[in-house]
């Protein structure tokens, strides 16, 4: 069965992702199961739908999908999806939701069905700086998971989502290091490894 990774086209003015550069090269060094990676857009309208595609495609024994996250300095493995949408800046659509609900009635959240202190344990052992974070955001990615989770809602699919750091490229200049997207595809594969094996 394959293992289906997401991430995410360029946006707010970078000429690349961490999230779809860590995934790429996660797919070029995996040693495990098959893996398929699908590159979604910025996007509250269209991202959600196109994961829920690759899923119903791919029918995948394990989900993980990954985002960028600017003030991040480790791998942060999200732990809730949220019922809300709320952008501080427009997406890739040119759309700026605030406060309005992703799915209207739905559940307020969905917990991470990652297993969460493993998956962090292992990308530690593995070298790569991580942690449990306790919210995925309001913005595309947070869309993204919730949407994922109720797709599998019910399933022994193990799904969740992952925030790597910007590259140091991309930070450059605001005194932060970034992670380069090496290290990141390596927490991505402990991630996976981790999951796999419970």
């Amino acid at each position: 069965m394959t293992v289906l990774v997401t991430g995410f086209e360029p946006f707010e003015g970078h000429a690349v992702n961490a999230s779809w550069l860590a995934v790429q090269e996660l797919v070029r060094t995996w040693r495990g199961p098959a893996i398929e990676a699908v590159r979604l857009p910025v996007s509250f309208r269209r991202a959600p739908g196109l994961l829920e595609e690759a899923v119903a495609r791919t029918r995948p024994r394990a989900v993980v999908s990954v985002g960028e996250a600017g003030d991040a300095d480790a791998v942060l493995v999200e732990r809730v999806a949220l019922n809300v949408a709320d952008a501080r800046i427009p997406d890739g659509d040119g759309d700026r939701p605030v406060d309005e609900p992703l799915v209207p009635g739905g559940p307020a959240a969905w917990f991470t069905a990652l297993p969460l202190r493993a998956c962090v344990d292992a990308a530690e052992r593995a070298g790569v700086p991580a942690r449990v974070s306790s919210s995925a955001g309001t913005y595309v990615c947070n869309a993204v998971f919730y949407r994922l989770a109720t797709v599998l809602a019910g399933s022994d699919v193990p799904h969740g989502f992952v925030h790597v750091p910007r590259t140091p490229e991309q930070v450059a200049g605001t005194g932060r290091t970034g992670m380069a997207p090496g290290d990141a595809a390596r927490g991505l594969a402990a991630v996976l490894e981790a999951t796999l094996a419970r």
